[in-house]
């Protein structure tokens, strides 16, 4: 069984993100980036199913700028077989949105028959939560969506989904789409060795015309703006008064 992991570029979760001052959008300028946390898990989860048994390979595809070719190194790293690197654009400002996203990923499952997609959940950029489940309606795939356990079961996969309501356990049928919620494994640290046999695995390098897909985007930013500051909190000295202080406010 080959398996597929999506990785996308953001700013590292250690950065402070700043706004430009024009409200156009986020600045990245001289910002550490790195891979997407939930997609990291992603990739670790595919290395186990890996050293498991259970895949033949790992392949990992990122889509956007050259720069995104760090990003698959360090997929290949941690143990991924081989990459796919989609270049649609040239500006590192230019998310592209998850449609144009699903429908790339799409194009590359038709061309590397995956018997499952493991994806992040969301990125921490844009927190669209949107992909995988786009992904699958696109491939016509069964999906399982903020994943926390996984065990592949012959041509079905059990997993165990983070809900509202706790933990939801379903079987579903492969090929499937799996999106992995924070709780699913701890990835490994790249070694200094598999960091420097990462540099002769194979990367391919492709186009979304290649892949004959549209990716004009259909979203327009209107505006960017940090979020409202946290406002003091008020001190009270017994119980009675943080009741009153509560109705004051409408809390109860």
């Amino acid at each position: 069984m080959k398996v597929l992991v999506p990785v996308k570029r953001v700013i590292d979760y250690n950065v402070k993100v700043r706004v430009k001052a024009d409200g156009s959008g986020v600045d990245l300028a001289n910002v550490k980036m790195s891979m997407n946390p939930f997609d990291e898990i992603a990739v670790e989860q595919a290395i186990r199913l890996k050293e498991a048994g259970q895949a033949d390979e790992v392949v990992a595809v990122s889509i956007g700028v050259k720069q995104n070719q760090e990003t698959l190194r360090t997929a290949l790293a941690m143990g991924a077989d081989r990459a796919i690197l989609v270049v649609a654009t040239e500006d590192v400002h230019t998310d592209i949105e998850p449609l144009a996203v699903a429908k790339i990923l799409k194009a590359v499952i038709d061309e590397e028959q995956p018997g499952i997609v493991l994806a992040g959940k969301q990125a921490i950029d844009n927190d669209m939560n949107a992909t995988g489940q786009m992904l699958a309606a696109l491939t016509g795939w069964s999906q399982a969506t903020f994943v926390s356990e996984l065990d592949i079961q012959g041509d079905s996969a059990l997993v165990t989904r983070e809900v509202d309501g706790g933990l939801q356990t379903i079987k579903v049928s492969m090929p499937t789409i799996v999106t992995v919620d924070l709780r699913l494994n701890e990835p490994r640290y790249a070694s200094l060795p598999n960091i420097m046999k990462a540099k002769k695995k194979p990367m391919d390098e492709k186009t979304p015309a290649d892949l004959g897909v549209d990716i004009a985007p259909r979203l327009t930013i209107v505006s960017t703006g940090e979020p409202e500051a946290r406002a003091a909190g008020i001190k009270v000295g017994s119980v009675d008064e943080l009741v009153e202080k509560l109705k004051e406010v409408g809390a109860v």
